[in-house]
Formats: C-alpha cells, structure tokens, sequence
C-alpha cells in the first residue's frame, strides 16, 4: 500500500522507462517512412482510430474498477479479521474464567489462545503471499526492481515455519506442517482446546457456543481472503485488454501523421514569403512547417504513455496480496493485530509496530 499524498512522477517515468523508449521507437519508424522516404500513403484515417481509442479507454477502465473492487473487497476482509480477533480475544479473556484456578495458570491459558491465534494469522498472511502464475510479483522486472530496491517482503525473509514456531508447541507446529493449510488446521486446534475448556467447565455452555461463532466468522474470512486469492481476474478479459491497449498504441502513430502534417501545411500558408531581413525566418517557419510531423512522434509516446500507464495500474492492482506496491498490507495489519490482542491480556514481550520505508506498507 502506498501511504504517500502523490505517487512522484519521476518514480512512474522510472518505473515505465523501458516502455517509453518502445513508444518513441514505434513513432519515429513511420514518420521516417513518412517523411524522409516519401511514403505518403503510409496513414490510418483519424476517425476510425479515434473510435478505437474510445472503446479501449472504456476497455481499461472497465478493468480498473474491476481491480478496485477486488483491492477494496480485500481491504473490508481484513478489516473484519481485525475486528474478529479483538472480538475472539476478550471472548478468551472474560469467558475461560474459574475461581478455583491460580491466577498464573489461567493467564497461561489466556495467553497460549491468544499466541496461536497470531500464528494462524501468520499462517494465513504467508499463504496469501504465495506466488500464483498470474501474478506480478516475480514475472514483473518492475516488481523485481520494486521488491529488491524499495521494500523487503517479510515473508520472503524468514521462513513460515520459523515464524509460527514461537507461537505454538513444537507437537501442534509439527501436526500443523503435516497438512496443506495450516491456517485452517490452527483454527481447528483453537476449536478442540475450547472443547476441551468446555469439558474442564472452565468455559460455559452459551460461552463455548459464541466463542466456536468467533471461529466460525475467522473461517469465513479466511475463505474469503482465499477466495480472491485462488481466483483471479478473468484472464481472457485481461489478455484482450492488454492486446487492444497495444494495437491501439501500434495504430496511433499511423493516425496523426496526417493531422499533424496539415498542421505544418497550415503553418506554411499563415507565414508567406517576406523581404530580405525575415527571409531567414519564413524560411525556418517553412522547415518546421515541412517537417512538422515529427512532432507527432512526442504526442504518440505520451498518448501510448497515458494508455499503458492506466493498464499497468488496473494490472498491478488486480491482486491484492501478491506483495506489490498496491497491496492490502496483511503484514502490517497482521503485526498490529498482534500487538493489540496481547496488550488486552496484559501479555509480556510484545514486538514493536513495524517500520516501512519508501512509502510502501505491505
């Protein structure tokens, strides 16, 4: 997530540099064909490439909304882990409750639901980061230059089983690892140790009722992080957007040759010929005016600039737990979910927030 007021136009030039270059080649090919061989019949009509144009901008920003709703349906999903996990701890705090138990044995209890809660959402965080082949993180070479310079991805850093070892039991780590989702196996241990609190009586019954709800509503969320996770963006719409938004850029320099030619044509005939001391200046007015379609190549570039930056956007937004710039910070919520839960139970040795540079939260 980017937390900067502006994204810097230096860093977005940076980031598409490589293309830029492409979009100034592609111009400058017709126009020399145009212009210095004489290819004059080398020109696509205005009108129908303006029509082109329209529906790829529709096309684009069709995906872009798209893109948002999955990155702000991710946003509201997290938000409720947020809100799920506060709700289950002061469950954990005020429901396993017995007079009869010390006060130290009963905060162990406290504290061991707690911890495993965090490494389900370690666990859950770490899966969400797993790389499908449609994402970005590794097949960009702007994502790699993105994830190499600006940010280091924790979970690319230490691995899932060392991170969620300090949580739990090494006998609940090794039952956890011996499954696919580890996420759901955590959940499913917190499940079986209120049944058992339940069947000690140090959990009521309508208590163990709501606390297994608060479970259930974490399955939910997490199924619904899973959901967007596993199932990406139709990529039949985003193969035939990409592909309009390049014949688009392919075309448009073929389109305003012509125009900006007419543009010189009418330069040449608002500047006739004068007496001696402006003769150098109609002369240079006449250049200009002869060669104006070498302006075009500049406007095709920002053109196919503006185009493929709005693509490159709705394209790198689309998955909203890839570990890009425009994720949803699932690491940062997850540490700070972390450190609210164990300040309620009065734990001991709570991490501190974590600190991002470049202005880029993951």
């Amino acid at each position: 997530m980017y937390i900067r007021k502006t994204v810097p136009i230096s860093k977005m030039l940076r980031w598409t540099r490589g293309h830029i270059i492409g979009f100034l080649l592609l111009a400058l090919v017709p126009v020399f064909l145009y212009d210095i061989l004489g290819l004059t019949w080398l020109h696509v009509p205005w009108l129908p490439l303006s029509v082109v144009g329209t529906a790829v901008a529709f096309i684009v920003g069709f995906k872009n909304n798209a893109s948002y709703d999955r990155l702000w349906e991710a946003r509201k999903i997290w938000g409720g882990i947020v809100n799920a996990s506060r709700s289950f701890t002061i469950m954990v705090r005020d429901f396993v409750q017995d007079d009869q138990l010390p006060a130290d044995e009963l905060k162990s209890i406290h504290r061991e639901m707690v911890h495993r809660h965090v490494a389900w959402l370690t666990a859950l965080r770490y899966q969400l980061r797993t790389v499908r082949q449609w994402e970005n993180k590794r097949a960009s070479p702007a994502n790699k230059r993105f994830r190499g310079v600006v940010v280091n991805i924790l979970e690319s850093d230490v691995p899932c089983r060392e991170a969620i070892a300090q949580y739990i039991t090494q006998t609940e780590l090794k039952d956890v690892f011996e499954k696919e989702n580890q996420a759901s196996q955590l959940l499913g241990i917190q499940s079986a140790r209120i049944k058992e609190l339940r069947q000690r009586n140090l959990v009521g019954a309508y208590e163990h009722v709501a606390i297994e709800q608060a479970l259930s509503e974490l399955y939910a969320l997490q199924g619904k992080s899973e959901r967007i996770k596993n199932f990406p963006y139709p990529r039949q719409f985003a193969t035939l957007n990409y592909m309009f938004v390049w014949l688009f850029i392919f075309l448009l320099p073929y389109g305003v040759m012509e125009e900006f030619e007419k543009i010189g044509d009418h330069i040449i005939s608002e500047h006739p010929a004068h007496e001696s001391a402006r003769a150098g200046l109609h002369a240079l007015w006449v250049f200009m005016g002869k060669h104006f379609v070498w302006f075009s190549i500049p406007f095709s570039a920002t053109v196919s600039w503006v185009f493929y930056a709005l693509e490159i956007v709705g394209e790198h937004s689309e998955n909203p737990f890839e570990g890009g710039p425009n994720d949803v910070p699932i690491t940062d919520l997850s540490r700070s979910i972390e450190i609210d839960i164990r300040q309620l139970i009065d734990d001991e040795g709570i991490p501190d927030p974590l600190v991002w540079g470049s202005g880029v939260v993951l």
